[in-house]
């Protein structure tokens, strides 16, 4: 096969930063972070349609390393769309096989070529799934040797055929998954029906559990924040995180992060707390009300955290680049961005939670309403995660917030990175990995 080439022919001309990426995460049934689909979208042209969206992703596989893969997955996987154009290029290989699940596109048309080239591919190491399958085909029986994991939009598949997919492909050894999952009552059916992985946002909606209590970690944080709004003295904060040892351990982690890049090893709380300042620590325990604390899942990847963790530094970046030198305003994008998932995270209404934490006028405007300036760039930050914006109104978006397409993608893509190295310090990615998950022999099954 021939190397690849930045100046390939079947490379689109745009330039990677006319568009921006939405990221959104897969889950396995352990509800442990494995992946995201990632959705390259024009945020400056024409109508959004699927060509546009694969084109956008050609023109980033021709710009890898410029895209900086890693800073966007981390050590997790990639779910890319791809086309027969795309399938059939040489740049494609830009992708690394040990990192991508590539989809291929329902609306592909399945050829002795195009089947030829997936061989080859699947040969070279690449992982393939089929995109939207609703139903059973012919085509589909020509890649079923080939691919490994089956993505169902369960909004378009009703209970009794949902499950009658589950059983077929599961006959046939594929891994399933659950797309645009968006209720925990989906969730738990799909579990039942035997699915493998889950994509959407239900762990991020709230479910309203009457009676609910808060866990013990979570009150100690929650008093820490109180503690360092009342602007006490070290020591006094200092004895209360030692009440809690896996919180005092965590924080000791988290503060010998990569991130900081100190030279010296910090082995005190009172050193740590000195080092940080109260306005890092303040923004370490605002994360850490979404670790894991159950002692099975402790060191497990929190999709919630993440997702606070990221939202919460995007709308950090996008204030310092818009409205410079406001520091202040900088800290409350962050605080708006952690605390839009709160509801989720003690399961209670948004409107129940701001009756017991007293914030600003402006803050509660964002969180209930998404007005005034934070709760613009929140809907900006939600706009990349679900992509469910038309170009025309992430335009207006960005426009409104005089933010560049380019600017933003930068943005982006630090703060992807900036969340990828939190949870690379809070727990660990899953040991299975999707490729190996799925079983072998399919190569051998299509040449049989």
């Amino acid at each position: 096969m021939t190397e690849p080439s930045p100046d390939h022919d079947a490379a689109p001309a745009h330039h990677a930063h006319d568009f921006f990426l939405a990221r959104q995460p897969i889950l396995n049934r352990e509800q442990e972070l494995i992946g995201y689909e990632l959705l390259f979208r024009n945020a400056a042209f024409g109508p959004a349609n699927v060509n546009d969206d694969v084109s956008a992703t050609a023109s980033v596989i021709a710009h890898a390393s410029e895209l900086g893969l890693n800073n966007v997955i981390g050590s997790l996987h990639g779910f890319i769309n791809v086309d027969a154009t795309v399938l059939m290029s040489d740049f494609i290989n830009f992708l690394p096989a040990d990192k991508v699940v590539l989809e291929i596109l329902e609306t592909v048309k399945v050829t002795p070529e195009l089947v030829k080239r997936v061989n080859e591919l699947v040969r070279a190491g690449y992982v393939f799934a089929l995109d939207d399958v609703i139903t059973e085909s012919e085509d589909i029986a020509q890649l079923l040797p080939l691919v490994k994991i089956i993505k169902i939009d369960v909004m378009e598949v009703d209970a009794s055929k949902l499950l009658k997919l589950s059983v077929h492909f599961k006959r046939a050894q594929k891994m399933l998954l659950a797309e645009k999952v968006e209720t925990v009552e989906q969730f738990r059916d799909c579990v039942t029906f035997g699915f493998d992985y889950f994509q959407g946002y239900y762990f991020a909606k709230p479910v309203i559990l009457q009676g609910k209590k808060l866990e013990a970690s979570k009150i100690v944080i929650m008093h820490i924040l109180t503690l360092l709004v009342r602007n006490v003295d070290n020591g006094e904060i200092v004895r209360y995180i030692k009440r809690d040892v896996a919180l005092s351990l965590t924080l000791l982690r988290l503060v010998n992060t990569p991130v900081y890049g100190f030279m010296k090893h910090i082995d005190s709380l009172g050193q740590a707390l000195i080092v940080l300042g109260r306005r890092q620590l303040k923004r370490w325990m605002q994360i850490l009300l979404f670790a894991n604390t159950e002692k099975d899942k402790a060191h497990t990847l929190s999709p919630l955290l993440i997702l606070a963790a990221t939202r919460g530094k995007m709308l950090e970046l996008i204030t310092e680049r818009i409205r410079p030198g406001r520091r202040k305003m900088s800290e409350i994008a962050f605080t708006v961005g952690i605390m839009s998932l709160v509801d989720a995270l003690f399961g209670m209404p948004m409107e129940t939670i701001l009756t017991q934490i007293t914030v600003s006028a402006e803050i509660r405007d964002a969180l209930l309403f998404r007005t005034g300036f934070y709760g613009e760039i929140l809907q900006l930050a939600e706009a990349t995660e679900k992509a469910d914006k038309t170009p025309e109104q992430m335009k207006e978006l960005l426009d409104g917030l005089q933010l560049s397409a380019e600017d933003f993608y930068e943005l982006e893509t630090q703060a992807f990175e900036w969340g990828n190295n939190i949870s690379t310090n809070m727990g660990h990615v899953p040991e299975k990995k999707v490729e190996a998950e799925a079983g072998a022999g399919n190569v051998a099954e299509q040449d049989s």
